[in-house]
């Protein structure tokens, strides 16, 4: 009796460019090094920074000391401006997160008069540039009396047009007509329909923008530089500035190696949270992905 060898089948090795490997190194590097570079000269102390190249490290390790002296410097205000950037983030990052999940869901699965109007203003909001809104923004506050005062980044923080749009279209794939019909058939009202069946199905969704929001608001930096006048009032962009600024002048007062550990400990809680929600910022990446 005559046998059949059975033949495996080829698998397809995928192919290598060195030249996108190239580039890919490349950018690997442009984005590397200048975070090495500010791990280790956070390391320094303050004449080390003048007298050692910028990617070596100095005679002394003094990143210990450093991080000491930044949250006690001029009565531990580094403590102020950090928490002062929490509360712009939760309250502005958050609040925005939400009102955009709300909107971007009405408006992916609700018909109703001038849809087209808001898709092309939202459109049209993506695409200008928030420090081009910041002066005509600080002129409306200033006579309304918001000026140096939390609202005054805040408020402005609560509105994310991308991250309306990102839900929207999130929402018109990922959510199926037929679940919320069937939620109805139920009985349920739309706010229980949005509160238990639509926010689950959003989560990457949601987490994508309330990373998005969380990134700009932390690192803002024009806005709250023309709203805000007291030092106690500063996120810990514009503190970190202030602090670097103290080298030019009459009486100048360098603190560059705080400077630099501070902007260290500020990329941290980034970082941490990039981890912690990198699956569902991953996820959400990818929409829908639901079966019919």
């Amino acid at each position: 009796m005559a046998t059949l060898a059975a033949k495996k089948p080829s698998v397809t090795q995928p192919r290598k460019s060195r030249v996108l490997t190239g580039f890919m190194a490349l950018y690997l590097l442009y984005t590397l090094v200048p975070l090495v570079w500010l791990i280790i000269n956070a390391t320094k102390t303050q004449p080390d920074l003048f007298s050692t190249s910028g990617l070596s490290f100095g005679d002394s390790f003094a990143l210990f000391e450093n991080i000491g002296k930044t949250f006690t410097y001029n009565d531990g205000i580094f403590f102020r401006w950090l928490g002062n950037t929490l509360l712009y983030v939760v309250v502005g990052a958050g609040g925005a997160t939400i009102l955009a999940t709300a909107a971007g869901y009405g408006l992916a699965k609700y018909r109703f008069p001038g849809r087209r109007a808001v898709f092309a203003v939202v459109l049209g909001a993506v695409a200008v540039p928030p420090t081009a809104l910041a002066v005509p923004t600080f002129l409306m506050f200033s006579k309304l009396g918001l000026t140096n005062t939390p609202l005054a980044v805040i408020i402005p923080s609560l509105i994310s047009p991308f991250g309306l749009y990102l839900i929207w279209v999130y929402a018109a794939d990922a959510i199926p007509d037929e679940l919320l019909e069937a939620a109805r058939i139920d009985g349920a009202g739309e706010v229980r329909i949005f509160l238990t069946v639509t926010l689950r199905q959003l989560v990457p969704g949601i987490i994508t923008v309330t990373l998005f929001t969380m990134v700009q608001t932390w690192n803002n930096y024009f806005l709250p530089l023309i709203m805000l006048s007291e030092p106690k009032w500063y996120p810990l962009t514009v503190g970190l500035n202030q602090w670097s600024a103290q080298a030019n002048g009459a009486g100048a007062q360098p603190i560059f190696n705080l400077v630099l550990t501070g902007s260290l400990l500020t990329i941290i809680p980034l970082v941490v949270a990039f981890l912690l929600m990198q699956r569902f910022w991953q996820s959400g990446l990818s929409a829908g992905s639901v079966k019919q």
